[in-house]
């Protein structure tokens, strides 16, 4: 019987053949709630967020870091609130939605990072009237609009360094890179950002970048090179007290991959930002939420076509997109682990070709087996989901 999963540690792992997650047998809770259901682990959530702030903080030790948990990758208003709890974090939002909803969760505005391309002018006259909010200015656009409704206060500049890093090199995953992308300001027109902040005496006090995501070891080489990069916009800065280089710390998906370096990564930073008298802010999503979460699926059939096994499950690419919109797999778990094996292909419920949650898995004999589990489903899952199909319902639980 295979016990040596690259995916087990102590709160998530077999325990006489039987996966428990952050002390529970996941049978039991299946058996709970109807499925399709999230369940995630407040003792990792807190684990993985202590581990960003320790490696800050030992490699960093004389600046005022910050973590701001970007929101847009699990938005659970009980999640949210728990966070707030930790006093660990702020947050990272995108929308003026996620503001009022951060906000109702308890955390305050100057708490709020907020950074998002293409606002309306709805969405700009809802964010200023939140004092004390965290701009970002993503566009030439976005500092001219702000600048006419907020002249005289302190702005963050989204840059774009035309380079991007993600998980493999995934280029899905970059936001950045040498394809031209809607991001942030480019050099070519820095100076007119510059211009513009000075015509409504908008004080630049941050420069905020975000290039890719999902990255581990082998990407901190070109990580480093980005970081570089931004020093040039931030020399044309005088006014610049922190530096926000987004998140993108990624984990473990398959067994080849291996757990990002945290002091490799603090390290890196170190010795870009270390000897400039300029703070560093982080907005890490996947890292602090992804492998906190599991997505407990019925079994529908288990059935052979022409020579492959089929098992179905009642949920489908709609309730966890991530895997289809950007080739991450999210591997599938028994939850009895059995020493007989198949090998199967796991397709979801939607009338879609590309409904397919992973394709040729070795897993336990499924016949007798009601369940399935999806880890790494923490993030970018629910709260990317949709109603294709009429398909999108799921419930969502808090574990303590």
């Amino acid at each position: 019987m295979n016990t040596d999963f690259w995916w087990q540690r102590p709160d998530l792992c077999y325990k006489q053949n039987i996966l428990h997650f952050t002390g529970r047998d996941v049978n039991e809770l299946a058996s709970q709630h109807v499925a399709p259901a999230f369940y995630y682990s407040t003792q990792r959530v807190a684990a993985n967020l202590t581990r960003v702030k320790t490696a800050l903080n030992k490699y960093l030790p004389n600046k005022t870091n910050q973590v701001f948990y970007a929101m847009k990758a699990n938005r659970f208003s009980q999640l949210l609130t728990f966070l707030k709890t930790t006093g660990l974090c702020g947050i990272d939002a995108c929308s003026p939605n996620e503001v009022e909803l951060a906000m109702s969760c308890g955390f305050k505005a100057n708490e709020i990072s907020f950074t998002a391309c293409s606002l309306s002018k709805s969405d700009l006259n809802q964010l200023s009237k939140y004092d004390g909010l965290i701009m970002n200015c993503d566009s030439l656009h976005s500092i001219k609009s702000w600048g006419e409704l907020k002249p005289g206060t302190n702005i963050g500049i989204r840059i774009n360094p035309e380079m991007g890093t993600g998980r493999t090199n995934n280029d899905k995953l970059q936001y950045a890179g040498s394809r031209i992308t809607k991001f942030g300001i480019y050099k070519e027109q820095f100076s007119e950002a510059l211009q513009l902040a000075k015509k409504y005496q908008l004080t630049i006090n941050r420069i905020h970048f975000h290039t890719g995501c999902g990255f581990l070891d082998n990407e901190l080489t070109q990580w480093k090179k980005i970081l570089n990069e931004s020093l040039w916009f931030i020399k044309q800065c005088p006014d610049v007290k922190s530096v926000n280089v987004g998140g993108g710390l990624g984990v473990p998906h398959t067994k080849l991959d291996k757990s990002l370096n945290l002091d490799l990564w603090a390290q890196t930073l170190a010795e870009v930002f270390s000897e400039i008298n300029i703070n560093v802010e982080v907005e890490p999503g996947d890292y602090i939420v992804k492998d906190t979460g599991i997505l407990i699926l019925e079994k529908t059939f288990l059935e052979i076509k022409k020579n492959k096994l089929f098992v179905g499950v009642n949920a489908g690419f709609n309730i966890a997109p991530e895997p289809v919109y950007y080739s991450m797999p999210f591997e599938p778990v028994a939850i009895i682990n059995k020493p007989e094996t198949q090998v199967v292909t796991v397709a979801g419920n939607i009338n879609e070709a590309l409904d397919v949650w992973y394709e040729d898995i070795e897993l336990p004999d499924l016949s007798d087996q009601q369940y399935l589990v999806i880890i790494n489903s923490g993030a970018y899952s629910s709260s990317m989901s949709s109603n294709h199909c009429m398909r999108g319902g799921f419930k969502e639980f808090l574990l303590f």
